[in-house]
């Protein structure tokens, strides 16, 4: 039986609230991040709106270049307590059409409408109710994807942004695919773009071509999980947690690049406790515990330790991090960015927790 899922995509979140709340701004680049400082600020764009983007802004791009594209854009700090707020009402009423529900981050969300819908035409049409009604009641728009798997909606939902509906078929959706730049697939970056240009592979098409046998032997492992995806063979379930948050994190930039300890340990500890606030209330635990350091010129790296149990404990982090941080003193570079990642989560039934040697490293990467 042919599965009838949904991939709801919050349009330009956190610039979208801002512009319901500020009409002036409706119509004008409306940039969320860090503080520009007239081109000489730190930190990176958080979101933008879609008038910004015309001018080649994007999420996660140094607050300073986009000064420099769009100085006359709106630039705005995140409200964070507003967006968590209104993420979550923008749930609460997705969760009203499905049981089969997973959120996936503070702007998107899976509903598996199966047992609800006979068709994909029902699906529409349940889908256009959905956009209409966070509309009218939260006043921002929801692009929404339709397809047979949770990896085909997800591109869906990006085909026709903003406030659009695409709509997957098993018989439609791999003509709709073929002229797609490969980074449209989900989990393929700039790194893994470039070594699949160099096989020739640069449209979602290069890879329906290919027989699944022929493509493992190129690319191994993950050439199989790509084929299959591009292929409508994802089977993974829409479900809540487990399958939805990866990861926890959070990073910070310091006003200016340094080199004084305390003031990187001081900005980890506040990292870690905002971290375990939010694991504690979810009552999350973690076994993978990840360092990540931006030195000056933006050389970046990252540095995980798997335990062998899961943990709930901000003190045994603190001390993984520190040590991860030891590998790097032979670095003669002051440090711009700092952040921390909590990995391997799982919903904590009963703790585990006895003594640090419990704790011991199976891995290190």
């Amino acid at each position: 039986m042919t599965r009838l899922i949904i991939h709801c995509d919050l349009d330009c979140f956190y610039a979208a609230v801002e512009i319901r709340d500020n009409p002036q701004y409706r119509g004008k680049p409306v940039i969320i991040g860090a503080d520009p400082k007239k081109g000489k600020g730190r930190g990176v764009v958080s979101t933008c709106s879609y008038e910004a983007r015309e001018f080649g802004l994007c999420s996660g791009m140094p607050i300073s270049q986009a000064y420099q594209r769009c100085p006359h854009g709106i630039y705005l700090r995140p409200t964070g307590e507003k967006y968590r707020k209104v993420s979550k009402q923008v749930m609460q009423i997705l969760k009203k059409y499905s049981d089969n529900f997973q959120q996936a981050g503070t702007d998107e969300a899976y509903l598996d409408l199966t047992e609800i819908c006979s068709d994909f035409e029902a699906v529409k049409e349940i889908a256009e109710i959905i956009q209409d009604n966070i509309y009218k009641n939260l006043g921002v728009t929801i692009s929404i994807g339709c397809a047979p798997t949770k990896s085909l909606a997800k591109i869906a939902s990006d085909f026709n942004k903003p406030n659009g509906i695409t709509v997957f078929t098993p018989n439609n959706f791999k003509e709709k695919l073929k002229d797609l730049d490969i980074t449209k697939i989900p989990g393929i970056g700039k790194k893994s773009k470039t070594y699949l240009n160099k096989k020739g592979i640069k449209k979602i098409g290069d890879i329906l071509k290919i027989p699944l046998f022929n493509f493992i032997n190129l690319f191994g492992k993950n050439g199989e999980w790509i084929w299959k995806v591009v292929n409508g063979l994802d089977n993974r379930k829409v479900k809540e947690f487990h399958e939805g948050r990866k990861s926890i994190s959070a990073e910070r930039t310091f006003f200016a690049d340094t080199d004084d300890f305390q003031e990187v340990l001081s900005k980890l500890e506040d990292i870690n406790n905002k971290i375990h606030k939010s694991v504690t209330k979810k009552n999350i635990t973690y076994k993978t515990i990840t360092l990540k350091i931006r030195f000056e010129g933006y050389l970046t790296y990252n540095r995980s330790i798997t335990l062998l149990y899961h943990i709930q404990d901000k003190n045994i982090v603190m001390d993984e991090i520190l040590k991860l941080y030891g590998e790097f003193s032979d670095i003669n570079k002051k440090i711009r960015l700092v952040g921390i990642k909590l990995s391997n989560l799982e919903l904590n039934i009963k703790s585990r927790q006895t003594n640090l040697l419990s704790y011991a490293s199976v891995s290190l990467t």
